[in-house]
């Protein structure tokens, strides 16, 4: 490289220069006093690699009778994670739906406190409107891409839908939004987790998966280190 265009990498400059030494002091001109004769081609510049920031987003199913430990395994992971992204200067963001609609529970953010206590407040039940969920946390990871982030899309379902897009319930339609909004997913190449946290694997949530071009991992009751353990894997692939 030219020094003019950068900062000479002056240790990797050396390094490519001292296997010619023999050879260049041999055609040296007599009365080159020259510790080391360095040539323009040995010239190494340093590179600069800039790290985008990471965002983990949880999509969580917050519905149904199993609300409770899903959410739990959720938290966990969550606080695990924002406290290693005062490390790793990476956010984390919930999206929980539920009922008819998702909703944005936490913002990317690196602030443990604040995740703990939205994550408190968290509640649980009712209908699986995972059309609606899918398609929050593509928003998400769609905001923070085009931010200049790297986002990392974790769901957490068993993939059983039962209201659609509209909010209407009615398995065949809700299945069918989901798998559609899954392909969004695979469209915009977003890295992606699918966790099935039913008590025995559920082909609908590998099927999912395999329609959003997510990683499938079944991890029922999973403890939050275990789960905080695959999504760092993913971010990594990522």
């Amino acid at each position: 490289g030219d020094p003019r265009r950068g900062r000479l990498a002056l240790l990797a400059t050396l390094r490519a220069a001292a296997p010619w030494q023999a050879l260049r002091r041999s055609e040296a001109e007599a009365g080159d006093a020259r510790a080391i004769l360095v040539r323009p081609e040995d010239f190494r510049i340093t590179r600069f690699r800039q790290r985008t920031e990471s965002t983990t987003i949880f999509a969580v199913d917050a519905s149904g009778s199993a609300a409770i430990e899903r959410l739990a395994e959720a938290k966990g992971a969550v606080e695990l994670l924002l406290a290693e992204a005062y490390v790793r200067r990476d956010r984390v963001a919930l999206v929980a739906f539920r009922g008819r609609a998702a909703e944005l529970v936490l913002p990317p953010t690196r602030s443990l406190v604040r995740a703990k206590r939205e994550l408190a407040e968290l509640p649980g039940g009712g209908g699986t409107p995972l059309a609606a969920g899918l398609d929050a946390a593509a928003d998400v990871a769609l905001a923070v891409r085009r931010g200049g982030g790297t986002p990392v899309v974790v769901l957490l379902t068993d993939g059983r839908a039962n209201v659609d897009r509209a909010g209407a319930p009615g398995r065949p339609r809700a299945a069918e939004d989901a798998l559609a909004a899954a392909r969004r997913f695979r469209a915009a190449a977003f890295s992606a987790i699918l966790i099935d946290t039913a008590p025995r694997p559920q082909d609908s949530a590998r099927a999912l998966a395999e329609a959003m071009g997510a990683r499938y991992l079944p991890l029922p009751q999973a403890d939050a280190r275990k789960l905080s353990a695959a999504v760092r894997a993913a971010g990594a692939a990522a």
